[in-house]
């Protein structure tokens, strides 16, 4: 038996706050909260038992809770292979903090991207316990627990949660935290202290704060920088008190912990004024961290307008500011150990307990409260000034910035810097994976904004982005009329031309597509990409971005020769002009899909490899990166690496699904690729099932009369078809064809691969001229459109040479099978699976997957 290493760190440990080395006593409650531990979630709690406890504490944070699971952590890190600390108060920085840890767990997917997704693989690992089996994860002040059940990972690791609310008892096992037994708030401030203090005296002052630990700390740091005599600091408690009963202070707070901070910034006040203003700009801000970088000299545009522009120019001021809060107590300041300084996490933060901001809050005029708030928002946006948010390099100062965005109230704005801010943070939510986050905030900047009035550009901003968010989660309708509203508006506004107007132009293009309007959506994005080019010229990353969308919409009506040449030009101008990451992404996706749609599966494989590979690379569990996972598994599927291409469709709708339900447009078409990569695998009975349940949602999700509705509708009829229900097949493929002609035309990509499969419909059934007829029309039409080596008419080939047989044509068929055979071998090579099925005489069927719209 081994001895237990208590120098050993765990191998990952992330965002757990600096322990206080003054920590004393506590120890029972540290035994009972390990002992407590061999369940998997405990919650620690303020003690309801008020008989020696002053009515004023309950409910109240200061008791320590966060302080002793910051200890317990550090005290027991020996123990655990992965220790993380979760802020919960706020839902989109809960999961911000989790996904920090994909990383870490050596996940196909990021720390701060794709948060919905990148949460759900980061839970689903700790779950099962890989790589990792002994972790602690902490989620601090969390409130109900509904708010966060859902983040609970309960697998082979601990849960600690610190909450002031009661309701958790009867859901968790819960500890209850009390203040400090007298004797221990006697050690702690003799500990604290150290001289000039005697036992009586620390006694005295014990009672005097009701052994509330935060009030206990501000007394003691009080007196470690002032060298105050006991005998003074408790005269000035007591006339504090007195103070603060005259004025009538709320009866949530306690008088000891409000006496004790108003001494303390009382002193503070007289040694260094500046740093009460800067910490009385703390209390405007979230309970959270903030990152030192916030207090740095302002850029010109804000620098007129604050009252914290002559300090911030002075580095030296700023600093010691910062550190005599930490001095007082007052503010925790945290500098991360190397360990914990990655790309994510600023090397230097300032946090305010929540109560002490409350109280710093209490103690201003009501009246001053918008000006304290506009410092604190002009702040907020200087700190992100210039940092594009669509741009991943910029992400991590946002995720700090955004856990301060409603508690600072942001949208209460009319200041049209803070309100660029605001629409920013928006759109970095959205571009970054976390749609709800996105969609919260833009609905509440809209419902402010539009009553308090102001620049309305920054309110129509903020509205086009969340069409975008809206068409993003599957409401595909309702983004269509707010945005076609909003065009009109902008129209009449801000003119044809304006920026905003281009913007709004360019992605309601998208609206069209998803709805089934390819016709409309590519005269639309070419008058988009004239006026974008007109406007900002021909490499400007807003100009390639209408190309991309014009390439696509030329892919979706089947040209595949111009989609091509202008996909493969926005790719590499888009690398030149530093576009985006999703830009960049999206185009050479882009390009795999219109090369493997072209016929031309080798080299769309090796293109979507490249594309796949930067997406985990740049943006790993980004939307974009799973879209182009998906289309390598199909190109995977197409060259014949069946298993493959089965093992990553399944992980990637595993991830689509997790992060965003079947409701999605891109769950759907995760759901098809992974159907298609069964049936191909021979696994028609899963396939089946999946299909039956995905075949419901398209008509939900794009309406009865869309071609992505009638592609769903031929996969599942091909299902059939193979599972010997070819009746209920050729009904099916019927009624998609009529579709698929009346919204494309016969002579299109889709419609003709659904003829392909109706025509063996009809040869299964017997109707061997009627489907003989339809295969030499469709084997017309598409060398026509795609060309005779293309793999989709060479499988209208095949199967019309098994059709011409029967009938009795033998010499034609003949003709046409040695030409087959030649070209499969020279197009797909002999050991490929359709060159292997013509050979053996069998049918070949195609299937769909709808592209990224």
């Amino acid at each position: 038996m081994t001895a237990t290493d208590f120098s050993r760190e765990p191998e990952i440990w992330g965002k757990v706050p600096q322990r206080n080395m003054n920590f004393t006593g506590r120890g029972d409650l540290l035994e009972r909260l390990r002992e407590g531990l061999r369940s998997d979630v405990t919650a620690v709690l303020p003690d309801q038992d008020q008989g020696h406890v002053p009515r004023t504490l309950h409910g109240l944070g200061g008791v320590g809770k966060t302080q002793l699971v910051i200890e317990y952590a550090h005290r027991f890190k020996h123990e655990y292979d992965l220790v993380w600390w979760i802020p919960a108060d706020q839902t989109m920085l809960m999961k911000s903090a989790l996904a920090g840890l994909a990383s870490r767990l050596r996940l196909p997917v990021a720390p701060s991207l794709g948060v919905e997704a990148v949460t759900t693989a980061v839970l689903d690992a700790l779950r099962r316990g890989e790589p990792y089996s002994r972790w602690l994860l902490i989620f601090d002040n969390a409130d109900a627990p509904e708010d966060i059940e859902d983040v609970i990972p309960h697998g082979p690791g601990h849960v600690l949660i610190t909450s002031r609310n009661h309701r958790w008892q009867g859901v968790v096992d819960t500890i209850s935290v009390d203040v400090f037994e007298r004797d221990e708030s006697i050690e702690f401030l003799l500990k604290r202290v150290r001289r000039g203090i005697s036992r009586d005296q620390a006694g005295q002052l014990a009672d005097a704060l009701g052994n509330l630990p935060l009030a206990l700390e501000q007394a003691g740091a009080l007196q470690v920088e002032t060298g105050m005599p006991a005998e003074e600091y408790l005269r000035l408690l007591e006339e504090r008190v007195t103070e603060l009963l005259a004025v009538s202070k709320p009866s949530d707070y306690p008088h000891s912990m409000t006496a004790a901070w108003s001494i303390s910034v009382a002193q503070l006040r007289e040694r260094m004024p500046e740093a009460v203003d800067l910490l009385r700009a703390c209390a405007f801000f979230g309970p959270e961290p903030i990152p030192r970088n916030v207090f740095r000299q302002l850029p010109a545009e804000y620098a007129a307008s604050s009252r914290f522009t002559r300090m911030l120019t002075n580095t030296i001021q700023v600093s010691r500011a910062i550190g005599e809060l930490g001095r007082y107590a007052l503010a925790r300041i945290d500098s991360p150990d190397d360990r914990n300084q990655g790309p994510d996490r600023p090397r230097h933060t300032i946090q305010v307990h929540r109560l002490v901001q409350a109280l710093l809050r209490d103690e201003i005029a009501r009246e001053e409260w918008p000006g304290w708030r506009h410092e604190v928002h002009l702040l907020l946006a200087a700190a992100a000034h210039r940092q594009e948010p669509d741009d991943n390099a910029t992400w991590p100062q946002y995720s700090w910035l955004v856990g301060h965005v409603m508690p600072s109230q942001i949208a209460s704005s009319t200041d049209n810097r803070v309100r660029e801010f605001a629409v920013n943070v928006v759109r970095y939510l959205y571009s970054s994976g976390d749609f709800k986050s996105a969609r919260e905030l833009a609905a509440l900047l809209i419902e402010q904004w539009s009553q308090a009035g102001g620049d309305e550009r920054h309110l129509l901003a903020v509205q086009r982005h969340l069409g975008i968010v809206i068409r993003e989660q599957g409401e595909i309708q309702e983004s269509y009329a707010l945005n076609r509203r909003l065009l009109d508006r902008l129209r009449a506004t801000l003119g044809e031309d304006d920026d905003e107007t281009l913007l709004l132009l360019n992605s309601h293009g998208a609206d069209l597509r998803f709805l089934g309007r390819f016709d409309e959506a590519l005269a639309h994005d070419s008058d988009s990409l004239a006026r974008h080019e007109d406007k900002f010229g021909p490499d400007h990353p807003r100009t390639l971005r209408a190309k991309n969308n014009l390439a696509l919409d030329l892919l979706l009506l089947g040209d595949y020769t111009r989609a091509e040449a202008l996909q493969n030009e926005t790719y590499m101008a888009q690398e030149q002009a530093g576009s985006s990451k999703q830009n960049i992404l999206a185009s050479l996706n882009g390009l795999a899909r219109v090369v493997r749609l072209s016929g031309r599966y080798r080299e769309a494989c090796d293109i979507g490899q490249d594309a796949y590979a930067y997406g985990l690379q740049e943006l790993p569990g980004h939307p974009w990166t799973l879209r182009a996972a998906k289309d390598l598994s199909i190109a995977l599927r197409r060259t014949g690496q069946v298993d493959e291409a089965l093992d990553l469709a399944r992980r990637t709708f595993d991830l689509q699904k997790n992060a965003s339900g079947m409701a999605h447009p891109d769950s759907l078409a995760a759901a098809l690729c992974l159907g298609n990569a069964l049936r191909a695998a021979g696994a028609i009975e899963e396939a089946l099932e999946l299909l039956e349940e995905t075949v419901k949602l398209y008509p939900r999700m794009y309406g009865n009369d869309h071609p992505f509705r009638y592609g769903c509708d031929m996969n599942l009829a091909l299902l059939l078809r193979v599972n010997d229900q070819v009746g209920r097949a050729r009904e099916l493929d019927r009624v998609a064809l009529d579709g698929f002609d009346a919204r494309l035309t016969r002579d299109h990509h889709f419609t003709l691969t659904c003829a392909i499969n109706l025509a063996s419909d009809l040869a299964m059934l017997g109707e061997t001229e009627s489907a003989r007829a339809l295969g030499e029309g469709t084997l017309r039409r598409l060398r026509t459109l795609l060309g005779i080596d293309h793999p989709l008419t060479l499988a209208c080939a095949t199967n019309l040479v098994l059709d011409l047989q029967t009938v009795g044509e033998t010499e034609q068929a003949a003709e046409l099978r040695e030409e087959t055979m030649a070209a499969y071998e020279r197009v797909l090579g002999p050991e490929h699976p359709d060159t292997l099925v013509a050979a053996q005489g069998g049918r070949i069927d195609f299937d769909f997957d709808p592209p990224v719209l």
